[in-house]
Order: C-alpha cells, then structure tokens, then sequence
C-alpha cells in the first residue's frame, strides 16, 4: 500500500463501508484486510484493533451529525430542539436498523468511544445548558454527561419493543433536560415538537449519508 495517510484513508473508507452495510459486530479485521488486498498485519499495523477504527469513525459521527441535527432543528435556532432532536433520530435509526443499532451501540461500549462521545457530548452540554446550570463548574458538566451517556445507551439499546418508540424517547429525553435544570414546562414543549418533527426519515438518511461523507472526505485528500 501507499504512503501512510492515504493507506489510513483507504483503511478508514473500506472499514466504514463494512461497518454500515455489513455491520460492526459482523466485520472482522480479516475480513477488511481481505476487502483490501493486503495482510491482516498490514492492517493492524496502521489501526492495531478495529476499535480503533471504530473510535475514528465516532470521533467524525460525534461532529457530522450534531452539524446536520442543528440545520434540521429550525435552521439551527434552537439548539435545545436540536439535543432533543439527536437521541430521537438515532433511537428510530436503531429501531429500524440492526446495522445501525450495532454501530451505534458499540460505540457507547467501547472504552475509548465512550471518552470521545463524553468528550464531545460535555462541551456540546456547556453550550446548550448553560443557561439552566449557571454555576456549574466543568467537573459538574462531565458527571451529568457521564449519567446522560449511560441513558442514552440504554434507550439505544432497549430490547423491550412492546413500548413504543415515542413513549421510551419521550422518558429519556424528560431525564436527560431534567438532570441540566431544564424547567417543565419546556421540556414539555422541546418533546412535544421533536415528536411532531420526521424523526425517522431524518435519522435513516444522516446515516445513511455519514457513510457518503466518509468516502467523499477521503477521496478529496
């Protein structure tokens, strides 16, 4: 293989491809080195596991999607809508989608995916609660991400189909804007508009077009 960013590249491209069509569980790395044409030794040298793969893939997952959530959620005006908006798409991604609901899960059950998804998710919070968590300090802000994380991966993870998707989505979401102060009231309207909004079409489509963005970032190096 080439020089070492673009074989990078062209691991992260195959590997992306694989994890959403075929699923992550499902892909092994021999299974992607044969994809590539080269050795598994080769491949493991670029990206030792295919948790590595897959940390890469949350880290572009954590900013890809909360930019294309923000321009759903009333052009980017609100962006507690938009938080709200998130854990709704994927939770139905998952829901419809056992390719999704691995790729997804798999990332809140890998240590390393999890730091990047806390890492990113407690500044994300900073800047949407704020305003209802005045004077908290950044420790506070991490351990309220830390309780929203394992939430979130519970409803992502739900086995239980006999209750609907909205009433799961509207208990976590009361949790999540409870534990950063979020008054009644607007919670209440936050989960009323988000129920209203084409949640399953907006999250089968940021999916499925993560994977295009991937292959369209690599390509333009």
């Amino acid at each position: 293989m080439a020089n070492t960013e673009s074989t990078k590249n062209k691991i992260l491209r195959v590997s992306t491809t694989m994890f959403l069509e075929v699923g992550y569980s499902k892909t092994s790395p021999q299974m992607i080195a044969k994809e590539l044409k080269v050795s598994t030794g080769n491949l493991t040298y670029y990206y030792p596991t295919k948790e590595h793969l897959l940390a890469v893939l949350t880290d572009l997952l954590c900013k890809y999607q909360w930019k294309m959530i923000k321009d759903e959620a009333e052009d980017g005006i609100s962006l507690l809508l938009a938080i709200c908006l998130e854990l709704m798409t994927m939770a139905a991604a998952c829901e419809e989608s056992e390719v999704a609901k691995d790729f997804f899960v798999s990332t809140y059950q890998s240590p390393k995916c999890l730091e990047i998804i806390h890492n990113n998710d407690t500044a994300r919070a900073k800047e949407v609660f704020a305003e209802y968590c005045p004077d908290w300090t950044d420790e506070q802000f991490r351990e309220a991400e830390i309780l929203v994380a394992g939430i979130e991966h519970a409803t992502l993870n739900a086995i239980d189909k006999t209750v609907p998707l909205e009433t799961r989505i509207s208990g976590a979401l009361n949790t999540i804007m409870t534990i950063y102060n979020v008054p009644e009231e607007i919670r209440r309207i936050k989960i009323e508009k988000v129920l209203a909004m084409d949640y399953r079409s907006i999250g089968k489509r940021i999916f499925n077009e993560f994977k295009e963005y991937v292959e369209g970032m690599q390509n333009s190096e």
